[in-house]
């Protein structure tokens, strides 16, 4: 009996909620499983604790007994960290940006590099205009007052 640990989705219409549960990979997603591990409700902050709700020891123990976690429930155990995160794969090739977006976001950082060069530049410029005139006010009010 191959088991799996994969989620359950519960909840309302466009309003989803998970369960995260031990299952034979056999039966329906939403049917009969064997033991329930944890809650998963994708609506809420990435930072709220409800977010994520798992038991580990249990997660671990049936991870022991050669059940296999799916690719989301991997990341979900990785978040929680009750396993290590799964490496992230490459995106593939279809996916991509087309020539002429590559072209745009080339385009685009270039023109944030020459925008934080100026910036740059303009902000040493004052700088070093700034430090003169300041002192030469000071050697003014200094003739000034040895000529009173």
């Amino acid at each position: 009996m191959p088991l799996r640990i994969r989620l359950s989705r519960a909840g309302a219409r466009k309003r989803p909620h998970y369960r995260i549960v031990v299952a034979d990979s056999r039966s329906p997603r939403d049917g009969r499983f064997i033991e329930k591990l944890g809650t998963y409700n994708p609506l809420l902050e990435r930072e709220h604790p409800e977010r994520l709700k798992v038991d580990g020891e249990r997660a671990k123990y049936w991870l022991g007994q050669g059940a296999q976690a799916s690719e989301r429930v991997q990341v979900l155990l990785g978040t929680a960290q009750v396993i290590e995160p799964p490496a992230h794969r490459e995106r593939p090739q279809k996916s991509k940006p087309k020539a002429k977006a590559q072209e745009r976001l080339k385009e685009a950082a270039d023109r944030a590099e020459a925008a934080a060069k100026a910036k740059a530049e303009a902000e040493a410029a004052p700088a070093e205009e700034a430090a003169p005139a300041e002192e030469a006010p000071a050697e003014e009010a200094q003739a000034e007052g040895g000529a009173a």
